[in-house]
C-alpha cells in the first residue's frame, strides 16, 4: 500500500473541493473558488497554490475586475498527463488515449468477439494500447492511469467481472491486474454501460441532468444511472443489470444467464436476429427469406434494414422489442423519475421503430407525473461514449480524496499502481 499524504485531513478535503470546482464546475478565478466551496479565502489561495505547484491548475488571463485589482482566472491542466481507455463490446472494441478532461487525442476501433475469452481479446487490447503508445507522439505528460469498460457485471472494487453471461471464461479474470502489471499505474474496471453513463453525463445529451438512466440496447441489455449527478453502482456495482429483469412467463424464453424470461432473451441483439432468423427459416419474411436463401445468417442489423424497407415481419420484430424495452423502463420510470432516458448500443441505431416503440410504451405506461418534463432521446456521443465515460471514470477516482492521499506528495500518479488498491 503507497504512503499517505502527510497533508492533514481538511487540508485533503479543500484540495478534492477545489479541484473539482474548477475541473467539473468552471470556476475560474479564486473568488468564485470561496463562493462555490464555501472555504475561506484563505485557505482556498493556500490551497490553489498547492494545486498550481503540483501543477494540476494553472494561471490564466487576467479577468475583469469587479473593483480593485483584476482577479486572475485559473484552469485544470488537461495535459498533466494522460489516460489509456478501452471499452470491451460483445463485437467490438474502442480504445483512446485521452487528456485528463477526456479530450479525445488518439482513438482506434476493431472488430473483436469477448467470447474469445479474456487471454484473446486483452492481448488485442493490449496491441492496441501499444499503437496507441508508439504513435502518440502529441500525448500530453506521462500515462497516469487506464479505464476498462467490459459488457458484464464487475465488481467495482477488485475490478474483475463476476458471473457475466455473454462472457465465457471471464469470471473472476483479474483485468486490473493485468494491465496494471503491463503499465504501472492505477487501472479501474468497470461496466460498459456504467461508462457510457458517464460519458453522457461528462459531454453528451446528459450534461446538465441530475437522474438520467442510459439504456444500452446491443447484443445484451444494460443501463447506466446517474442520480443526483453521481453514477450510482449499488452495493457491489451490479446497478443497471436490467437485461435480466424478468419480462415473460414464457418457459421457452431461456436467457444466457440460465433464467427464463429475461428481456434481453427477447429484446437484445441476439434476440432480434434469431426472430429474424425464424422468419427467414419459415418464410413468413420473403425478405429475410432472400438474404437467408444467400447462404448468410440473419442479423439485427438485417432486420433492422428489412424494416426500414417496409417489411412488415421486420417491422414487428423490432416493434415488439421497442415494447418489451419500453414496458421495462416504464417501471424504472415510476420507480426513479429521471428527468432523462438516453438509449444508445448497436441496436438503438435500428431507425426511428424501435424508438418510437419504447417511447410509445414508457408514455402509455408510466405514471403522468413521472413522464411529465421525461425526455427519451438517442445517445450523442454514439461509440463514443465508453472511451469518454470510462478516461472520466479514471480522473475521477485518481482525484477521489482515497487515491488522491496516495499521489499527492508524489506529483503524479504514474509508476504507482498499488494507489487504486481497496483500503483494508
Amino acid at each position: 500500500m503507497p504512503a499517505q499524504s502527510q497533508l492533514a485531513s481538511e487540508s485533503l478535503d479543500a484540495l478534492v473541493r477545489i479541484l473539482d470546482d474548477v475541473r467539473l464546475r468552471g470556476a475560474r478565478s479564486r473568488s468564485e473558488l470561496v463562493a462555490l466551496s464555501g472555504l475561506g479565502r484563505n485557505v482556498v489561495s493556500e490551497r490553489v497554490a498547492q494545486l498550481l505547484e503540483r501543477g494540476l491548475l494553472a494561471e490564466g488571463a487576467f479577468r475583469p475586475s469587479t473593483g480593485g485589482r483584476p482577479p486572475r482566472g485559473l484552469a485544470f491542466n488537461e495535459d498533466a498527463g494522460h489516460v489509456l481507455v478501452a471499452d470491451l463490446g460483445a463485437t467490438s472494441i474502442d480504445v483512446a488515449a485521452t487528456s485528463l478532461s477526456g479530450r479525445l487525442i488518439r482513438h482506434r476501433a476493431e472488430r473483436a468477439q469477448i467470447d474469445a475469452g479474456p487471454d484473446r481479446v486483452l492481448a488485442q487490447v493490449d496491441a492496441l494500447f501499444d499503437d496507441l503508445l508508439r504513435t502518440g507522439a502529441d500525448l500530453p505528460g506521462r500515462l497516469w492511469g487506464i479505464g476498462i469498460g467490459v459488457p458484464g457485471p464487475v465488481e467495482f472494487r477488485t475490478g474483475r467481472p463476476v458471473s457475466p453471461p455473454i462472457m465465457p471464461g471471464w469470471d473472476g479474470y483479474p483485468v486490473r491486474e493485468h494491465f496494471a502489471a503491463r503499465h504501472d499505474v492505477p487501472v479501474w474496471v468497470d461496466n460498459d454501460v456504467n461508462v457510457m453513463a458517464l460519458g453522457e453525463a461528462r459531454a453528451g445529451v446528459a450534461a446538465g441532468h441530475a437522474n438520467v438512466v442510459v439504456i444500452k440496447i446491443g447484443t445484451g441489455i444494460g443501463a447506466g444511472i446517474i442520480s443526483d449527478g453521481r453514477l450510482h453502482r449499488g452495493a457491489q456495482g451490479s446497478a443497471g443489470d436490467v437485461g435480466h429483469i424478468q419480462v415473460s412467463d414464457d418457459p421457452a424464453v431461456v436467457c444466457r444467464c440460465g433464467n427464463r424470461g429475461c428481456l434481453e432473451a427477447l429484446a437484445g441483439g441476439a434476440a432480434i436476429a434469431r426472430a429474424g432468423e425464424a422468419a427467414a427459416t419459415d418464410g413468413t419474411s420473403v425478405r429475410l427469406a432472400a438474404l437467408r436463401a444467400t447462404g448468410r445468417a440473419i442479423s439485427a442489423e438485417d432486420v433492422a434494414r428489412e424494416a426500414a424497407h417496409g417489411d412488415p415481419v421486420a417491422v414487428d420484430i423490432l416493434q415488439s422489442a421497442g415494447h418489451h424495452v419500453g414496458a421495462m423502463l416504464a417501471s424504472i420510470v415510476n420507480f426513479f423519475n429521471p428527468s432523462l432516458i438516453v438509449i444508445g448500443g448497436g441496436v438503438s441505431g435500428s431507425g426511428d421503430l424501435l424508438l418510437a416503440a419504447i417511447r410509445q410504451t414508457v408514455y402509455g405506461r408510466s405514471l403522468p407525473l413521472a413522464t411529465r418534463d421525461l425526455v427519451i432521446q438517442r445517445s450523442s456521443l454514439a461509440d463514443r461514449a465508453g472511451v469518454i465515460g470510462a478516461s472520466a471514470m479514471v480522473v475521477d477516482q485518481l482525484f477521489s480524496r482515497e487515491v488522491l492521499a496516495r499521489w499527492f506528495d508524489r506529483g503524479t500518479p504514474a509508476g504507482l499502481r498499488e494507489a487504486v488498491e481497496p483500503a483494508a
